[in-house]
């Protein structure tokens, strides 16, 4: 009784493998291999991600001054207080650039009003000479008003470049029948340690 279950059972599943609906899914070597090739190329693209992301966060943390741990955690959190610190810096910096800039302009406006020299005599040749000086930065602008006379023009740029003030550009224009206008842009040699108050009395001295 025995032996003719297990021949029936032997026939019955010889039986299955033969039936066409289970030959329709037939095992492909090829897909196999293709399956393990794609994981094997998803396991070392994640060891790379991995690699560079630790270079970077071995770069970051050499920028970091004072770093004590080497954690990554550590490394961001630190990274960002140093962010913070340095933003506040440049816009400490840019405030002072800003004050230096807006101080040196009412400077430069300031020497224009106090080293102005004139006369109050009434008559036109007494009052001069009339001179302005104005500086700004590097540069100094020169007004000069005077009596025309012969060689007043050279002692002027002669005494300007005397004082180590190189000129940029000089303009002279005649003023009424008698006077001139001598306009002198130019720039501060290394040399050059002369206040404004000084450089008025010199001009004065040599063009009255």
């Amino acid at each position: 009784m025995e032996i003719s279950s297990l021949a029936e059972s032997s026939s019955s599943s010889s039986g299955i493998l033969d039936d066409p609906l289970f030959q329709q899914w037939p095992v492909n070597p090829k897909r196999i291999t293709t399956s393990n090739s794609q994981a094997q190329e998803h396991v070392l693209a994640e060891r790379k991600r991995r690699e560079k992301l630790s270079q970077r966060f071995i770069a970051l943390s050499a920028l970091v001054p004072a770093l004590k741990k080497m954690d990554k955690a550590t490394v961001l959190g630190d990274a960002a207080k140093y962010m913070k610190q340095l933003q506040d810096k440049v816009k400490i910096l840019e405030e002072q650039s800003k004050k230096t800039s807006v101080s040196s302009v009412n400077e430069s406006l300031v020497f224009v009003k106090k080293y102005e020299q004139n006369s109050s005599s009434s008559s036109s040749e007494e009052s001069f000479p009339e001179i302005k000086a104005r500086l700004c930065n590097k540069e100094v602008l020169i007004t000069i008003h005077c009596v025309k006379r012969k060689g007043v023009v050279e002692k002027a740029v002669s005494m300007i470049e005397k004082l180590h003030l190189s000129a940029i550009n000089t303009s002279v224009m005649s003023f009424g029948d008698s006077a001139l206008s001598i306009t002198v842009h130019a720039q501060r040699d290394e040399e050059f340690d002369t206040n404004m108050k000084e450089l008025v009395d010199d001009l004065y001295a040599v063009v009255s």
